[in-house]
């Protein structure tokens, strides 16, 4: 038995060794220039690389002034996976010295693998074309109509620019774009984004009037076409207007499933006489991920005020252990603690069925505010996130004054 012992231990001690030197593979560290490769074009986007307490790797995605933290980097031999945030994507490559080669995996998608490559030390967006005289001058802010077959979106355009650098967003009826940056070269403006899981380019050239005609490119296979009006007055629709109760409703009613099935109801006893806010949301969704990351630290705040919060999530699969699966993950990673459901999937037309007395989904988020009589005072649709900027400040001073009116309401009757 002893001498079994020992042979157990040997072998445990030899294999330990070996995944030791398996994983031997150093990345370097600081800024990569990264580009995945798009309907035949390179989309272009920077990390930086840092060692973490542990003596592993963490990756800050790089898009204009955000930092997004990626925490999942695993070393296999000369290889690595980067798990890409809260979304249900990777990046695999091998490592080659300077250069990282392989694939964006998209999961839940078939066939979704297209080339990636990383280069070390290069911390440009775009190439650059050399010195460059006359550069076009494209800040400022754009009333704008993107283009797809035969429907049209209107939108805001704002552009912030020192000499060919630019940074920028476009705002619309249904979110924003989050952080765009990129270059002017030859004349063209090229934007890029990529969130982990959302990879966008936007390209425009200015007309002798001023005007923008451009591009918008977005994964394997979507594409618009966009022009611009420079417009300081340009703006969307009224966000609490798009998205309403239907007549003869006054309250929101669903008995949905929570991360670990049991179910939730707004009539349940921790939800009355309180203010609710019900967050329609999917973990796929950037500007969702925006409005939590603003809603997690300020529900730790109020709380104590008499506020409850839940999010709907609205996923991409109907299977409840992938749905709940993915809503445990974001929790985790965002260190949220309000409470979650699973209402369905992201198909807008399916989720206005799970709450009938809607007149339709617009999009994903839609913010509904309920008074502490349980009845719907106030629907907000979609968010403008910081990479907008004045519009987030100004977002957040607007969600602060309805919640703290619906707190100071008196409630006159029972429900």
């Amino acid at each position: 038995m002893r001498r079994l012992l020992i042979v157990a231990t040997l072998i445990m001690l030899i294999g330990a060794c070996k995944q030791k030197a398996e994983n031997t593979t150093v990345l370097k560290t600081g800024i990569w220039r990264a580009t995945i490769e798009i309907q035949g074009q390179q989309l272009p986007f920077n990390f930086e690389l840092v060692k973490d307490t542990d003596d592993g790797y963490d990756i800050y995605l790089r898009n204009a002034d955000e930092r997004l933290l990626l925490d999942e980097v695993k070393i296999y031999g000369d290889s690595v996976d980067i798990g890409l945030h809260i979304f249900d994507a990777n990046i695999k490559a091998h490592v080659k010295g300077d250069t990282l080669q392989g694939e964006f995996i998209k999961n839940y998608e078939k066939d979704f693998n297209i080339p990636f490559t990383a280069v070390y030390g290069q911390s440009f967006r775009f190439e650059k074309a050399g010195a460059q005289k006359d550069i076009p001058d494209f800040s400022g802010k754009y009333a704008v109509t993107f283009i797809h077959e035969f429907d049209t979106t209107k939108a805001v355009g704002i552009f912030h620019q020192q000499g060919d650098s630019v940074t920028g967003t476009f705002l619309t009826p249904t979110g924003d774009y989050r952080y765009l940056q990129g270059n002017v070269v030859n004349s063209l403006m090229q934007l890029s984004t990529f969130d982990g899981n959302h990879a966008y380019i936007f390209r425009a050239t200015k007309k002798d009037d001023g005007k923008l005609i451009g591009e918008f490119i977005s994964g394997k296979n979507h594409m618009e076409f966009w022009e611009a009006e420079k417009d300081e007055n340009a703006s969307l629709p009224d966000p609490e207007s798009l998205t309403y109760l239907k007549p003869g409703y006054e309250r929101i009613e669903f008995n949905f499933p929570d991360v670990n099935g049991k179910p939730v109801s707004l009539n349940d006893e921790k939800y009355k006489n309180k203010v609710v806010i019900l967050q329609m949301f999917g973990t796929w969704c950037p500007n969702c991920l925006d409005e939590t990351m603003f809603l997690s630290p300020w529900y730790n705040e109020n709380k104590k005020r008499g506020v409850e919060i839940i999010g709907l999530a609205y996923e991409r699969k109907p299977d409840f252990d992938y749905a709940s699966g993915r809503v445990k993950k974001m929790i985790d990673k965002l260190k949220v603690n309000y409470d979650f459901v699973i209402a369905g999937t992201n198909n807008k037309a399916q989720a206005a069925e799970t709450l009938p007395m809607l007149n339709k989904v617009v999009a994903f988020p839609t913010t509904i505010f309920i008074g502490k009589d349980g009845k719907v005072k106030k629907i907000h649709t979609g968010y403008s996130g910081p990479g907008t900027g004045f519009y987030y400040e100004v977002g957040i001073q607007k969600f602060n004054e309805t919640v703290n009116e619906l707190l100071n309401e008196n409630l006159t009757s029972k429900k």
